[in-house]
């Protein structure tokens, strides 16, 4: 049967209707056997039902966690929702954390399941809230560092610290300044900064510069995030959103890899 927008919608919302009710198994099961975790992106991937029981009971199981959704965006069988999660870490500490969720979906056994989750937050900004918490937040560090040596081991936990890793703020100024140019409608500074990666609708459907420009221009954008070695950030433009994200490219002066998630027009 063929995948529909609201089935792949559905599914993706499952997802957080099972993680909000703490539903173990439910949330679990939504994976393929071979699905994976990516969250933050630029930490090290939980691969398997078991590494992905391991992140739960790590940082879904033991914490309140809201979703307060934006706008889904579907492309292909990818789901990618702009939403804010609200967790509370301690009774007098609660985190608000702007996302983007990229939800790839599959079917497995005539069911429609995740293949991959993948979360763009940023870490250090995370951690500086932490922080910003004073004496209320040692008791929920304490905790959440027991947690994760107890399911991930040193290894588990260096790979999610390795979300540290990555752009640096430069890579944010360079994804800003890419779309100041795209919004502005100045196609010869997206392709300077564009290099000669390539620029896909999703993942697979070729786009050119003047493509990309034609959907952007005139829009604003904001919520710029920066998730290990990859930048993401809304754009909105005669009522629309759309999300973009990019990846920076070995020499860190121009981006890899571009991809548009939102309707074409």
């Amino acid at each position: 049967m063929p995948m529909t927008r609201a089935d792949l919608l559905a599914t993706a919302q499952r997802s957080l209707t099972a993680a909000a009710a703490h539903d173990r198994e439910g949330w679990i099961g939504l994976f393929t056997a071979d699905g994976r975790v990516e969250d933050p992106v630029g930490s090290r991937p939980h691969r398997g039902r078991v590494a992905i029981g391991h992140f739960y009971d790590t940082f879904i199981g033991p914490r309140a966690i809201t979703h307060h959704p934006g706008v889904d965006l579907v492309v292909g069988t990818t789901v990618l929702r702009d939403l804010e999660l609200e967790i509370q870490m301690a009774s007098a500490l609660t985190m608000r954390v702007p996302t983007f969720i990229r939800y790839d979906l599959k079917t497995e056994n005539d069911e429609l399941r995740v293949a991959a989750l993948s979360a763009y937050w940023e870490l250090p900004a995370m951690i500086g809230q932490f922080a910003r918490g004073g004496l209320a937040a040692v008791p929920a560090g304490m905790s959440l560092g027991r947690t994760m040596f107890a399911n991930q081991g040193l290894s588990g936990s260096l790979g999610f610290l390795s979300g540290f890793q990555g752009l640096g703020t430069g890579g944010k100024g360079l994804f800003a300044r890419f779309l100041d140019e795209a919004c502005g409608g100045d196609e010869i500074g997206v392709r300077r900064l564009a290099a000669d990666g390539p620029i896909t609708l999703g993942d697979t459907e070729a786009l050119t510069t003047s493509d990309l420009v034609k959907h952007l221009s005139g829009g604003t954008w904001g919520k710029l995030i920066r998730s290990g070695r990859a930048v993401a950030a809304r754009i909105d433009r005669d009522g629309r959103r759309s999300v973009l994200i990019a990846d920076l490219g070995a020499d860190r002066v121009a981006l890899s890899r571009i991809r548009l998630f939102g309707e074409m027009r």
